[in-house]
C-alpha cells in the first residue's frame, strides 16, 4: 500500500479491514503522521527500510536544494495557536491583501532567484484567499502566475501542470493541493509563503521540487521566516534537512551548516537566524518553555501525557528533557500536570537519566524490563555470567562506582531501593521502553571465550564497556586504547572527529573506516612494531588475543560524553609506519549502512 501515512483514511481503513495478509508492506515518504499518531503498530512497531531525504540526495535519488531563510517583518507571536497549529483564518488575514509583504516576496525572489524567465515555481499559501491574491499580485509584476485550490476543475490543474512545465507561466499558488500525488519533475523554485507546522507538510511540499529533471542542477527554495510562536518547531524542520547528526541544529546554524548533503546550500538572513535561533532556545534544552508546553500538552494534543507521547508530538529527542537536569515527572510536577512526590533516590536516578538514555541493547533494555520492578524476589545467584555483568554495568550507569563503593551489601541492593522508589521506576521503565522502540539495527553477540554482556553494533559508555568486562577502576582510563590481560582483549575507543580544543597534538590519530569492512587506525604516537604492544596487535590470532572496535563520532553530546558504538571483534590486515602504527583492521561483522557515513571520514581534526 502506497502512502501509508493514510492509513486511518476510511478508504485505507476499509481495505485494511478486508485484506489479511501474510505480509504488508506499507511504502511513504512521510511516516511521520501530521495527527501525529504512529502508523508502526501495523508492522510490529519496526521500519523494514529507511531512507531519508539528505541519503536520497547523497545517493543522486533527489536533486540537490539551495535554501534560503528570508526574513520575514510579520509578527506571528500573537496569532493564536491551538491544536499543534496557527488560526489559519487570523494567518490568513494577516496574509491576504498585505501589500507590503508582497512588494518584499517580490524583492527576494529578485535577489535570490537569477533568471526569473527560467523559473517554474511553486507557492505554498494558507488560504484560498491568500493564493489567489498572491497569483493577482504576481500576474501585476508580469510574473505569469495561476492560483489552484480544491475548488480548481481538474481540466484546469492538468492545464496549469502543463503550462508550467512549457514555461508558459512561472508560478502555482495553491494551498494544501499539491502536498502530494503530484509529480512535476520541471519545478525548480519552491517558496514557503506561511509557517508550516507540519513536518510531514513541509517535506511533503519539498519534495515537490526535489525530483530529477534534465537540465535542473538544484532546487531553489525560498522560506519566509518571521518571529514565530514559542510552540512552532523549526528543529525538527532543519534536522529533517541535515539528516543524522549529533551536532545540535543550533550548532549546525552558528557553524554555516557543514554538513549538509551533497550540492546542498543553506543561508539565513540575519533576522530569520535570529528568529530561529530564539525560537530554538526557548524549545529545546530550556526547563520553562518544557514545562509550558506540559502544561499545555493534553490540550493542545488530545493525547495521554507520557514521555513518548510528549516528545513525538514536539519531534523533540530525550536531550530535550534530560537537558534541562531534570526527570520528566518532576518537570510534570512543575507544570501542574502530575501529583507532588518525595523520593530518597529521585537525585540519584536524575543525575543517572542522560547516562540511561544512551542504553539501546535489547540484552540490557529487556533485563531492566523483565526484572528491575520485582528485583526483590531474586538474589544475585538467580543471574548467569551474561546477566551479573549486565547488572554490573547498570550498578555503574546510574551509581558511577562499584555497589561496595556506594556501601551496598550486593549487587542488586541499589535495584531494590529504586524498585521501592514507584515514580523513578515508572519513568526508567517508560524510558526503556521508548529507547526498545527506537532500535533500527540488528545486534548480535561477540564469539569470545568469556561471558560477553556486549553486543555488536549497540552503544555503551566507556565505563559501561569496561565494567562489562570486570575491569571495576573504569575511572583510571584515560587513553584510548586498554588491554585486559584477564581477558586477552585490546579495547580501541576511537573518536572520530577530533578538535583542537579536546585533544593535543600527540592524541589526533587518524581513524576512518575504508569501506563496511576495513577500518584504518593509527596506535598511540608512542607504538613501534617492534614492541610488545605492538607484537600483539600484528600477532593476536596467534597469540589468541581479540581486539574490540568502539567508534563515536564526537567526544561529547548535548548530554554529556559520548557513548561508543560497537563494531565487533577485528582481525589484522596490515601495517605501516612507526610511532605510531598505521593499522588496518579487518571487521569480522560488515559495518551497517547507517554508521558507515559517519565512520568513512578521511580527514579528522
Amino acid at each position: 500500500m502506497d502512502e501509508f501515512h493514510h492509513a486511518a483514511a476510511p478508504t485505507y481503513q476499509r481495505l485494511l479491514e478486508y485484506y489479511k495478509p501474510k505480509i504488508l508492506l506499507g511504502l511513504t515518504a512521510t511516516p511521520e503522521r501530521m495527527d501525529g499518531k504512529s502508523i508502526l503498530p501495523y508492522f510490529d512497531d519496526r521500519i523494514a527500510a529507511e531512507i531519508r531525504l539528505p541519503e536520497a540526495i547523497d545517493r543522486k535519488l533527489l536533486c540537490p536544494f539551495h535554501y534560503f531563510g528570508v526574513s520575514d517583518d510579520v509578527d506571528l507571536h500573537d496569532i493564536k495557536w491551538s491544536r499543534g497549529g496557527y488560526d489559519t483564518r487570523e494567518l490568513s488575514n494577516l496574509f491576504t491583501n498585505n501589500n507590503a509583504r508582497t512588494m518584499t516576496i517580490l524583492k527576494q525572489l529578485g535577489k535570490y532567484v537569477a533568471d526569473i524567465e527560467k523559473v517554474k515555481g511553486l507557492g505554498f499559501c494558507v488560504s484560498k484567499e491568500h493564493a489567489t491574491y498572491m497569483a493577482i499580485q504576481f500576474n501585476k509584476a508580469d510574473i505569469p502566475s495561476i492560483a489552484l485550490t480544491a475548488d480548481s476543475k481538474k481540466d484546469e490543474r492538468d492545464s496549469a501542470q502543463s503550462k508550467l512545465a512549457k514555461g508558459e507561466i512561472k508560478f502555482i499558488f495553491t494551498v494544501d493541493l499539491y502536498n502530494e500525488g503530484v509529480d512535476i519533475p520541471e519545478v525548480n523554485t519552491v517558496m514557503f509563503l506561511r509557517p508550516t507546522e507540519s513536518l510531514t507538510v513541509f517535506l511533503q511540499q519539498l519534495g515537490r521540487g526535489l525530483r530529477l529533471s534534465d537540465g535542473k542542477d538544484c532546487l531553489t527554495v525560498l522560506d519566509f521566516i518571521g518571529q514565530a510562536h514559542m510552540k512552532y518547531n523549526f528543529e525538527s524542520k532543519f534536522a529533517a534537512l541535515l539528516g543524522n547528526t549529533q551536532r545540535t541544529v543550533k550548532d549546525e546554524i552558528e557553524s554555516g551548516f557543514p554538513l549538509l548533503p551533497k550540492g546542498c546550500y543553506i543561508k539565513l538572513e540575519k533576522m530569520a537566524q535570529k528568529y530561529i535561533l530564539d525560537n530554538i532556545r526557548q524549545a529545546i534544552g530550556n526547563k520553562s518553555a518544557i514545562v509550558k508546553r506540559l502544561a499545555s500538552f493534553t490540550e493542545d494534543s488530545g493525547k495521554e501525557l507520557t514521555l513518548a507521547n510528549f516528545l513525538e508530538y514536539y519531534n523533540l529527542d530525550l536531550s530535550a528533557i534530560y537537558g534541562t537536569k531534570n526527570s520528566f515527572a518532576r518537570l510534570c510536577v512543575q507544570a501542574d500536570v502530575k501529583e507532588n512526590f518525595s523520593e530518597d533516590i529521585e537525585e540519584v536516578i536524575t543525575k543517572a537519566l542522560p547516562r540511561l538514555s544512551y542504553i539501546d541493547s535489547h540484552r540490557l533494555i529487556e533485563l531492566v524490563i523483565d526484572y528491575l520492578p520485582k528485583i526483590g524476589d531474586y538474589s544475585i545467584n538467580d543471574f548467569d555470567g551474561v546477566q551479573q555483568r549486565l547488572w554490573q554495568m547498570l550498578q555503574f550507569t546510574i551509581w558511577q562506582k562499584s555497589y561496595a563503593d556506594c556501601g551496598f551489601s550486593d549487587l542488586l541492593e541499589g535495584f531494590r531501593k529504586i524498585a521501592k522508589s514507584p515514580v523513578m521506576l515508572s519513568e526508567i521503565l517508560e524510558l526503556m521502553y521508548y529507547k526498545y522502540d527506537k532500535i533500527d539495527f540488528i545486534d548480535e553477540p561477540v564469539q569470545v571465550d568469556y561471558d560477553c554482556p556486549l553486543d555488536v553494533h549497540c552503544s555503551y559508555t566507556r565505563d559501561q564497556i569496561l565494567v562489562a568486562l570486570d575491569f571495576m577502576k573504569p575511572d583510571t582510563v584515560r587513553e584510548g586504547v586498554k588491554y585486559l590481560e584477564n581477558k586477552k582483549t585490546d579495547l580501541l575507543f576511537v573518536t572520530l572527529n577530533k578538535s583542537d580544543k579536546d585533544y593535543s597534538p600527540t592524541t589526533m590519530y587518524n581513524d576512518y573506516s575504508i569501506n563496511n569492512e576495513l577500518f584504518h587506525w593509527q596506535s598511540q604516537s608512542t607504538t613501534t612494531p617492534e614492541s610488545k604492544t605492538g607484537q600483539r596487535y600484528i600477532n593476536h590470532r596467534r597469540l589468541g588475543t581479540s581486539v574490540m572496535i568502539f567508534v563515536r563520532e564526537y567526544k561529547n553530546t548535548k548530554l554529556g560524553a559520548a557513548p561508543y558504538t560497537f563494531l565487533g571483534l577485528a582481525d589484522y590486515v596490515k601495517s605501516e609506519g612507526s610511532k605510531p602504527m598505521n593499522v588496518v583492521w579487518k571487521l569480522r561483522i560488515p559495518i551497517p549502512a547507517k554508521y558507515l557515513k559517519k565512520t568513512n571520514q578521511l580527514t579528522v581534526g
